[in-house]
């Protein structure tokens, strides 16, 4: 049975880690956990340098080098804004919440990245990292997904402990968590 889909503002999903400690996996995986519920789901990536969407040699790629200061590419299955603005990254077209704003209709959104904001986040932990927990350091972490190993060390935290290699085992809990 598909879950009922949010008719207001979509549960969003804060993924906070260090680098290497799995977070884009961890995603996937949601994702596709997500899909299956029947849920529309979005992500929203924080970048720290210049990137691309596209490879030099399409259309896209070309007019945006060219100087279009906006590019839209729409197929029957698919539509891809970029927009370049060389405004600071402190601008607040760049805060989570706008970038919410400009959301379709979706159920629900993972947020890999903008740690320092106060959106809700699940921290992923890995000790293999060789990087102290985020908690305490970054606000709101609301839960933790770490490995077996590392689980049994953390379950007198504050915030509930899941496994992070089985998010099939506790999907459902972490969606009451968070909404």
């Amino acid at each position: 049975m598909a879950e009922q889909p949010n008719a207001t503002a979509p549960i969003v999903i804060g993924l906070a880690g260090w680098s290497g400690s799995g977070k884009t996996s961890l995603a996937v995986k949601m994702i596709a956990l997500l899909k299956a519920k029947g849920l529309r789901v979005a992500t929203i990536k924080h970048a720290h340098h210049a990137f691309d969407v596209d490879t030099p040699g399409k259309d896209s790629f070309t007019h945006r080098a060219a100087g279009a200061d906006e590019v839209l590419v729409a197929s029957s299955r698919r539509i891809a804004h970029m927009i370049e603005d060389p405004l600071p990254d402190e601008d607040d077209r760049r805060a989570l919440q706008p970038l919410l704003d400009r959301l379709g209709a979706v159920d629900a959104v993972l947020v890999e990245g903008f740690k320092n904001a106060p959106h809700a986040k699940l921290e992923i932990y890995r000790e293999s990292v060789g990087k102290p927990r985020l908690m305490g350091r970054v606000p709101n972490i609301i839960a933790l997904a770490t490995t077996d190993e590392a689980l049994a060390a953390h379950a007198s935290s504050d915030v509930p402990a899941f496994d992070l290699d089985h998010p099939e085992l506790w999907i459902d809990a972490l969606l009451d968590l968070f909404r």
